[in-house]
């Protein structure tokens, strides 16, 4: 017994000196080592990017039935009620008036976009998003969220359209 305990105790105070001999230096605390990247200079266009929603695009007609509307100088009071009650319906839910909600404020938007592009925006949002290079700007711009489409008639994105005239 007593040589098994001593062999047992050899053999310990072997393995611990083998153990030894290299020394690891911890430091206290959490360090990290980064390399400097080279700064580019930032380019003009850069500095002045611009949200697809404040972009002026008169010319774009987008993607979708529509391809050319004649819009007359005075605005139709009745078809802008029959608008305000489909939007009201139809549009509030991500709409809002005069703000930012889940998507873009309709007011002034035909100060930066063409009749037509409204209407197929109404009436083709899938294929706009696929297609029209600010549609797809649009879709980024508000976090990814897809106009639905309300399955809208032609007439009923004339009204709407009228409303937003009035806005």
């Amino acid at each position: 017994m007593r040589i098994i305990l001593k062999n047992s105790i050899f053999f310990f105070v072997l393995l611990l000196l083998s153990c030894g001999g290299k020394e690891e230096k911890k430091k206290d605390g959490f360090e990290v080592q980064r390399q400097k990247t080279k700064e580019q200079p930032v380019k003009a266009a850069e500095t002045n990017t611009q949200k697809a929603s404040e972009k002026i695009d008169l010319t774009n007609k987008g993607v979708g039935p529509i391809t050319s509307i004649n819009i007359p100088d005075e605005i139709d009071q009745t078809l802008a009620a029959e608008g305000k009650a489909v939007f009201d319906q139809m549009c509030m839910a991500c709409h809002r008036v005069g703000k930012k909600f889940i998507g873009p404020a309709p007011n002034g938007i035909l100060e930066r976009r063409s009749p037509e592009w409204v209407m197929n925006m109404i009436l083709n949002p899938e294929g706009m998003v696929k297609e029209d290079p600010l549609a797809k700007e649009l879709l980024l711009e508000f976090n990814g969220s897809p106009m639905a489409n309300q399955g809208l008639t032609e007439e009923q994105a004339r009204a709407v359209l009228e409303y937003f005239r009035t806005l």
